[in-house]
């Protein structure tokens, strides 16, 4: 028999896309990595073993300056 497939409400369904598989908010216009944040995206990407920064590197990266 077939396990049943658990419903998610709509909350938890958005908590569970990954960014790349979003739109990107409409809201303003994206702005451009600092040089800084570029480095800090690398550095993470490194210490996680990737060669490259991802889209998730970028984000935090990006997100930084509001946290500060």
């Amino acid at each position: 028999m077939a396990k049943k497939r658990k419903t998610l409400t709509p909350t938890q369904a958005l908590k569970k896309t990954p960014p790349w598989r979003k739109k990107r908010p409409k809201i303003g216009k994206s702005k451009k990595l600092s040089a800084e944040d570029k480095q800090a995206a690398k550095s993470r990407a490194a210490r996680a073993g990737r060669r490259y920064p991802n889209l998730v590197d970028n984000m935090w990266a990006a997100s930084r300056k509001k946290r500060l």
